[in-house]
């Protein structure tokens, strides 16, 4: 491939991540892997994956953009030890005034910000405030990341996280290698790959209910297909449903987005029937 041309320490916030800083054995747009260097919680639930490279002295190349966002990019990067290599997605979330995290009230109750300075910050939109709303975010997608995983949801592996980087398993296309899976938006199955589409994603919304959360924010856009296989993504926002008031308004605009998809395609699906199957199985 050819390359393309803690909270206390708020200091840092606004640091990009460290590409060939004071070490001139690196080409540009490289770093060295950080995964010898986190603690615990910042890797990915054990057992970690055989394509996870733990050697401290693998190199991490940047590859360029995947996908841009309002709130965050997501980053191609390949970790090369020797003659092993692995691609990950790098989820980068921005803490300068271009970016802006939408409806974040609707997605924040029932959260709560340990700090009032932070809070405060937050509130006024302050330099400090915007680059601390930006490692809350990456924190909390991290935190759901891991949970989902653990619970069976399929969503990309959480390798590791580093302050406003979260990087993750690249969902690959089966059918063009090197190339990232389709969002399921572009998709026109054939009715068999159509029906397993389905009964996956039916599956991960009632393993999302049995957590006790909503994702928020499922569309066709926030999941990908690599060949037969589904993976959700985009989980920042995942929505307590005991916590949030507006908690089943946003489970319903889930189900909703889902089943006119589905039925789009020609499978016709009942929004408010998989509605009242979820909450039944959140309580």
């Amino acid at each position: 491939m050819k390359f393309p041309a803690d909270h206390q320490h708020h200091e840092s916030f606004d640091r990009p991540p460290d590409w060939n800083v004071l070490d001139e054995t690196l080409e540009p747009g490289q770093r060295w892997s950080a995964w010898p260097e986190l603690e615990k919680l910042m890797r990915g639930p054990q057992p970690y994956p055989p394509y996870i490279i733990e050697d401290a002295g693998a190199v991490d190349t940047d590859l360029g953009v995947l996908k841009t966002g309002k709130e965050a990019d997501v980053y191609l990067i390949e970790r090369a030890a020797g003659k092993r290599r692995t691609l990950f997605a790098a989820k980068r979330y921005r803490t300068d005034e271009h970016r802006l995290f939408h409806r974040s009230s609707i997605y924040n109750e029932g959260r709560s910000v340990r700090r009032s300075r932070d809070a405060r910050a937050i509130s006024k939109g302050s330099t400090y405030g915007r680059a601390f709303e930006a490692m809350q975010w990456a924190s909390a997608e991290w935190t759901y990341l891991r949970m989902a995983w653990e619970h069976g949801v399929p969503v990309p592996y959480p390798v590791q996280n580093s302050g406003t980087e979260i990087m993750m398993e690249f969902i690959e296309d089966p059918d063009h290698p090197g190339a990232a899976a389709p969002r399921l938006q572009q998709l026109h199955p054939d009715p068999d790959r159509l029906a397993g589409y389905r009964d996956q994603l039916v599956d991960a919304m009632h393993a999302f209910a049995r957590m006790g959360f909503a994702h928020g924010d499922l569309s066709p856009y926030n999941v990908l297909a690599a060949g037969d296989r589904l993976v959700v993504i985009d989980l920042p926002q995942l929505v307590d449903l005991a916590g949030n008031l507006q908690a089943s308004d946003l489970l319903a605009r889930d189900c909703k987005n889902m089943c006119d998809w589905f039925t789009a395609r020609g499978l016709p699906m009942d929004a408010g029937e998989l509605l009242g199957e979820l909450l039944a199985t959140a309580w």
